[in-house]
């Protein structure tokens, strides 16, 4: 049984926490300056609450950071102004370069670093969320979840590759769901929106129908998919290949942050509506 700390427990986060937890393991969570959501998440799961990080880090073995992308790198370094001395696994939505940082910066600091990838949505059910794991260490991490439900993928030791594999999928999931939302903003302005529908349904029946669902559906979290395209456009540009186009999927998730943390989907016409506001 190990320690695992999880910073912090979203509703990605306390999935992954409650996986673990039912592999036999203890998971702690920080309650300093988290939100009352975060607290009864971490209380439903049964999760460990210590007061500070410095607590916090001196506890627990494993490390487990599911935070926004924007976040990846300011969050390793305080685990490591803490004082961590354990394995931590980096499971953001970040580029491959940016895990290279990390990892870099873990290793001057005698941390065991593991670059993760987290393909679907939260882990609750066998066969529906993945892990990939990249590095030496990725074994360790793989153990914490032998017997499921989230599913975990080692491929390779080389940091960088688990987080190249996200890009590589959110560049087109996510990506294509941002074109689609931008295509049905200009067809709203433009007068022919209808119009659009019919011609993608004789295409491809009920297409509109899934277009309007994904543009609905990405709305309360489009705050963290920004940074998301943002990490996508430094991938492909590192690489020598144009970045733009990921960077105006991160401008449609920037227009769409109002709705953040909404419990329904928003009304499609309020989607449009925003997006037409520059």
């Amino acid at each position: 049984m190990s320690k695992i700390g999880v910073l912090h427990p979203g509703e990605m986060g306390i999935s992954i926490a409650a996986s673990a937890i039912n592999n036999g393991h203890r998971v702690y969570w920080m309650s300093g300056g988290r939100s009352d959501k975060t607290r009864a998440r971490a209380e439903q799961q049964g999760l460990i609450e210590v007061d500070s990080l410095v607590e916090f880090c001196q506890t627990c073995e494993i490390i487990f950071s599911v935070c926004p992308p924007h976040a990846a790198e300011e969050v390793a370094k305080s685990v490591i102004e803490a004082g961590f001395k354990g394995y931590y696994l980096d499971a953001n939505a970040i580029s491959p370069q940016h895990a290279i940082q990390i990892g870099q910066m873990m290793k001057t600091n005698d941390i065991q670093f593991v670059d993760g990838g987290i393909i679907g949505g939260p882990a609750w059910t066998p066969q529906e969320t993945r892990l990939y794991l990249s590095g030496q260490h990725a074994p360790e991490i793989a153990t914490c979840f032998s017997n499921g439900p989230l599913e975990t993928k080692i491929i390779g030791d080389d940091i960088g590759k688990a987080s190249a594999l996200k890009m590589c999928y959110a560049a087109y999931s996510k990506g294509t769901t941002a074109l689609l939302a931008a295509i049905l903003a200009t067809a709203e302005a433009l007068g022919v929106r209808e119009e659009l529908y019919q011609q993608w349904d004789m295409d491809d029946k009920d297409f509109s129908d899934q277009v309007n669902r994904r543009t609905k559906r990405v709305t309360a979290k489009a705050w963290r998919f920004e940074g998301e395209m943002k990490e996508i456009a430094t991938t492909f540009r590192e690489i020598g290949l144009p970045d733009g186009f990921h960077q105006s999927a991160a401008e449609i998730y920037h227009r769409m942050a109002i709705f953040k943390d909404s419990s329904e989907a928003a009304a499609l016409t309020d989607i449009l509506k925003v997006l037409l506001t520059r």
